[in-house]
Formats: structure tokens, sequence, C-alpha cells
């Protein structure tokens, strides 16, 4: 049950009250893709830096090690040892990143794996039942994720499929959770919002899943490579048509930018692996923008990653120190810096959730902004 405490314009403020805990809002999940964040993160250290949620990968888990082995080991909680909530995304995005890999149809999605090239495959039934075997507190419908330079035909003719494996994944839902041997017979369905960058398909859809009294929403198919300005406009012409009193969750987004302006328009939930993926190479964000710890100007440099931060890294190791790991290849100075970046954006959520508690989001979004030399993105109509 979502529960709207407060607004400021668009912005909200919620409580997502779950089987696993409450999920104060809005939040960045942290993307653990094979049941692990990677940068060798434990289910401890997810707990130190304030994670709220942390998100898997059905496709990814379903090849290795498998849902039935993950469902014999008491699902996913159990399974990596952590007891708050845990988002599983469906395996549709796998049908956009995988493209030379797969073949799409009404009935599913037939892929060669990644890993040794057998035949597997998934619609909205399997979905829902290697989710149900993980047992996550939230699932995502079961989608294509169109390019976001797709023509129209071909993305209307997407979008329209998507809304009936969403039908599929909704009644295949309530079937499992009615099941004895179901582990969480209380997981959630979140349906997404697809349609590239066609903002009036956006909003059709919009109306067409809202109908569908889901536990929550997601827009899909943004940061795909669409520019910012065109995502931001997506956001403003759609997320109007998707209900109020449940969440919204903006996938694969972004930038601490990104979110800040995505907040702005009405999104609750977010995921990404800039944090993670960035960390890994030694980028790492700060207060006042992002920087690269494999720069010679950190050699001597003995000042934590930011003064005042309250993370692991930061609160023991120099930039000097953690630069001479990563340039020495090792494994230490990659977990601090995704350390350091996943406690920034937990950090952040909790900012932006006390600046939304105590109305006044757009003069911190502002000055946030401005201090990692941001500007604010304010559109009026669609970017040419």
């Amino acid at each position: 049950m979502y529960k709207l405490l407060k607004q400021e314009g668009r912005a909200k403020r919620g409580e997502f009250h779950t089987v696993h805990g409450v999920i104060q809002t809005p939040v960045f999940m942290n993307v653990g893709t094979v049941a692990a964040i990677k940068g060798a993160v434990a289910t401890e250290d997810l707990e130190r830096i304030g994670t709220q949620v942390e998100l898997s990968n059905t496709y990814h888990l379903h090849v290795r090690p498998g849902d039935q082995v993950i469902k014999k080991l008491g699902g996913l909680h159990k399974f990596m040892s952590w007891d708050k909530p845990i988002l599983t995304d469906s395996g549709g995005f796998q049908v956009f990143s995988l493209a030379g890999l797969r073949k799409i149809k009404e009935e599913g999605v037939y892929f060669n794996s990644h890993i040794d090239g057998r035949k597997i495959f998934m619609g909205p039934e399997e979905s829902m039942q290697i989710q149900s075997n993980l047992a996550s507190t939230i699932a995502m419908a079961f989608d294509e994720c169109p390019s976001s330079r797709a023509d129209r035909a071909y993305v209307q003719a997407s979008v329209d499929r998507t809304t009936r494996w969403l039908e599929r994944c909704r009644t295949e839902m309530s079937r499992l959770n009615s099941l004895e041997d179901t582990i969480n017979k209380s997981q959630m369905l979140f349906g997404i919002n697809q349609g590239a960058i066609f903002a009036d398909i956006r909003m059709e859809h919009a109306k067409q899943i809202a109908q569908m009294d889901l536990d929550g929403y997601a827009v899909g198919g943004l940061a795909v490579g669409e520019s910012h300005e065109e995502m931001y406009y997506i956001l403003e012409e759609t997320v109007p048509y998707l209900p109020l009193e449940k969440p919204t969750y903006l996938m694969g987004v972004g930038t601490p930018a990104n979110i800040l302006e995505a907040v702005e328009r009405g999104v609750d939930f977010f995921d990404c692996v800039y944090p993670t993926r960035n960390g890994r190479h030694g980028h790492v964000y700060t207060n006042q923008g992002k920087i690269n710890l494999f720069n010679a100007a950190y050699e001597l440099d003995d000042r934590p990653i930011e003064e005042g931060c309250g993370c692991p890294a930061c609160q023991r190791y120099s930039r000097a120190y953690i630069r001479h790991l990563l340039k020495a290849k090792e494994m230490l100075g990659m977990r601090l810096c995704v350390l350091h970046n996943l406690y920034f954006y937990n950090t952040m959520m909790q900012e932006i959730r006390d600046a939304l508690d105590a109305g006044d989001f757009a003069a911190y979004k502002k000055k946030k902004l401005e201090g990692m030399g941001q500007e604010e993105h304010k559109i009026t109509s669609f970017p040419q």
C-alpha cells in the first residue's frame, strides 16, 4: 500500500508498505543484478550505507544459478541474507539489450543465453513464475522496451503487445500468489509504461494501464539513447496520467541531476548502475560534481573523497590511498569507490525526502544542482 504524505508541485513524498518493510520515497534502489552489488559489496555494507531496496535481475538469475535453485534455498531474501524489500525486473529489458540473441513473438521472447547459448523462452507467465520462485517483494511485468529511435508503427504495435502481456502477468501473478508452495504470497506487481519518445502513445498507454489497479507503475524505455530533454518532456507529459496514489518508478535512471529532475516531475522510485559502474572505474560523486581518482592531481591528496561524508571510505581513507589501490588494481579500491557512490545516492535521497517534508524541495534542488555544476531543466515545449 502506498501512502502519499506530501506534495510540492508534482514532487511526491510517500511511504510504500510491503511485506518486507516500509519504503520511504523517493527512493534509489541499489542494483544487485545477480543478487550481489558489483564491487564486493556485502549485505551488511548495504545496511550500513542506508539501502532501502535491493534490485535483482530475473533473466540473469534464471540463467544462473536458476530460479528453482533459489526457491529450494528459501527465496532471494534468504539466499542473499537480506530482509528488506527486493524488486526484481522482469527480463523485459534483456529483450532490448540482447537484440542479437532474441526473437519476439506474441507468446513471448525466444532467447539464446548470453552465457552458454542455450535456448530460453520467456513470456509473461514464465517471467511471473521465475519472479515468484525468487519471491521478491515487487515483481515487474514482462514488457518489450522498444528503441527510442524505432518508428511509430513499430512502437505502437510493441506497446499494444506489452499491454496484452501485462494482462497475462496480472492473471498469472494472482494464480501464483494463491498457491500453497509460493514463498511470498504477498508479491506485488508493477506495470510498465512504454512508447519510446512518442508522447501521445505514452499518454494513451498510461491511461490504459492505470485502469488495471496495479500496485505501482513504471516508466520504462527511457535513458536508452534519447536526450535528457526528451526524457524530461516525456515524464512531464506521461506521469500525470499514472495514478497519483500509487508509486511511480523511472527505470534505469540515472545521474544525480536526472533523479532531481524526475522527482520534480512526480517520480518515486529509481534504479541505475551508474554509481556502481562509475565507482569500479574510479569515478566518484561529490556535492561539487564527479571526480576521477585516477587523475594525477590526487596522488598526494590526503583528504577523503568528500569532507564530511559518512561513508566507510571517507571515514577512514584518503583520495591518495584509494587512487593507489585503483592504480594497483586492488579490489579494495573499487569496493571503496562503489560504497562511497551508493552512500552518496542513498544520502541524496534522504536529503530529497527531508526537503519535501520541509516544503523546500525546489530550493534544495536548485542548490544541489548548482553545487554539482549542473543547470535546472525547464521544458515548455517538445524539444526539436
